[in-house]
């Protein structure tokens, strides 16, 4: 009797054990089902999302985890509008419909890229905040210190500046990180594990007000004084542009560039261009526009073609383009303002040395009917490590140039001043 009560026990235990072992694998089979990342009509390469419907249909994108105090944000930088530029960045449930844009369904909620509305559980947005273009970082994240309260802060950036908070409920199963796109050519970069400080210090202020020296800002991003190209590099048509808001005047004549990394090509281009000029057009490739090319050392002005002209420049190199306005010159824009004497300019150390003006003797005399139509001609001239190593007449286009920088390979980064004889 007892052997059989024994025997009885141990089948029991075995099938305790086995009961056990089930148990387990369903208990690890519900947390891979639970944190598993789910995307539909879009195709995933590393941290890399792509759109890939018929722009009928919206694609959508779910992190696998929920924000939380120890990873409460994350950013997206767009690589490519498309065709229409629909792409959104928000919060949603965990098993969140696919084909529905981030916020347009409830308990989710979205900053939209194309028209800058802000979604919130309702396919008609409210005006939150501006529109984002390519090169663009659109942030989401959530204030730790308001998840115990059943409700939650969720803010939104754009390169790294908030533009606007709003309280929702919290979700049982968290809130989880979603990209919806719905334009063919739509393409991103997820960073899940970015980081973004509210406090506002000095660097955030230098960011800022840097970032407002910039009127167009094409597949280039900037922080503080330095510029990165993030476009994608693969062909001509993929030049990065960066445009400063104001054009060089006889107080403000010369700006220059510091390469802080060539990239793979060294595709690096300054110099001068009209206000309306070609975002997808290295400066000096197009009419209105002249400029020093670092990858070859040549100059372009107006013309695909370019002539030699200097040396060639690599990581660490310092270009520098600059106007020399004869006495008489007055911008557009300059009308209203005092005359500015020459000898008051005090260059920094080691910087090139003032150049105004032109030597009486290098004026042009006599009218050119050409200029009289086109615009004065000035003489621009270009840098390297502070010394003068050209120069190139130029007919000045209306409303006046405008520093311009171009780039076009991956990794590329500068270091700008575009008022290094100020001070």
């Amino acid at each position: 009797m007892d052997c059989c009560i024994n025997e009885m026990d141990d089948i029991n235990l075995h099938y305790r054990f086995l009961n056990w072992r089930r148990r387990i694998r369903e208990i690890r089979e519900v947390r891979a089902v639970r944190y598993q990342e789910r995307y539909k009509r879009m195709l995933k390469n590393g941290d890399t999302l792509s759109y890939q419907g018929n722009s009928d249909e919206v694609g959508c994108y779910v992190a696998p985890r929920p924000l939380s105090k120890g990873n409460c944000y994350f950013e997206v930088t767009i690589m490519d509008t498309g065709v229409r530029g629909t792409i959104a960045v928000g919060l949603v449930p965990q098993y969140y419909k696919l084909d529905h844009q981030p916020g347009w369904l409830p308990h989710s909620i979205a900053y939209h890229a194309d028209d800058g509305k802000l979604y919130n559980g309702n396919p008609v947005g409210q005006q939150f905040g501006p529109k984002c273009n390519r090169g663009d970082r659109i942030g989401c994240g959530i204030y730790a210190d308001t998840f115990d309260a059943g409700l939650v802060t969720v803010f939104f950036t754009k390169n790294g500046k908030e533009v606007g908070s709003v309280v929702v409920p919290v979700a049982p199963d968290g809130l989880f990180p979603a990209i919806g796109m719905h334009s063919l050519g739509e393409e991103v970069r997820l960073d899940l594990q970015a980081e973004w400080g509210s406090e506002e210090d000095d660097s955030v202020m230098m960011v800022d007000s840097h970032e407002d020296e910039w009127a167009r800002l094409y597949d280039v991003r900037a922080s503080g004084t330095l510029l990165e190209y993030v476009g994608k590099g693969k062909s001509i048509m993929d030049v990065g542009l960066a445009q400063a808001r104001q054009p060089l005047t006889t107080r403000s004549h010369y700006f220059e560039v510091e390469i802080v990394d060539p990239g793979e090509k060294c595709y690096i281009a300054l110099g001068l261009a009209r206000r309306d000029y070609p975002k997808n057009r290295h400066p000096g490739w197009s009419r209105g526009s002249v400029a020093y090319h670092a990858d070859d050392g040549k100059i372009f002005h107006g013309s695909g073609v370019g002539d030699q002209f200097g040396p060639r420049c690599f990581e660490g190199d310092i270009m520098g383009c600059g106007i020399m306005f004869p006495r008489d010159y007055v911008l557009d824009c300059e009308d209203e303002m005092d005359d500015w004497d020459a000898a008051d300019v005090r260059p920094k150390q080691g910087r090139v040395e003032n150049l105004l003006y032109l030597n009486d003797e290098d004026e042009e005399e006599g009218d050119d009917p050409e200029q009289e139509h086109e615009g004065r001609k000035v003489m621009v001239f270009f840098t390297r490590n502070g010394k003068i190593i050209g120069r190139r007449e130029v007919v000045v286009p209306a409303g006046g140039f405008y520093p311009t920088i171009g780039m076009l390979s991956s990794g590329e980064k500068v270091k700008v001043d575009l008022h290094p004889l100020s001070g």
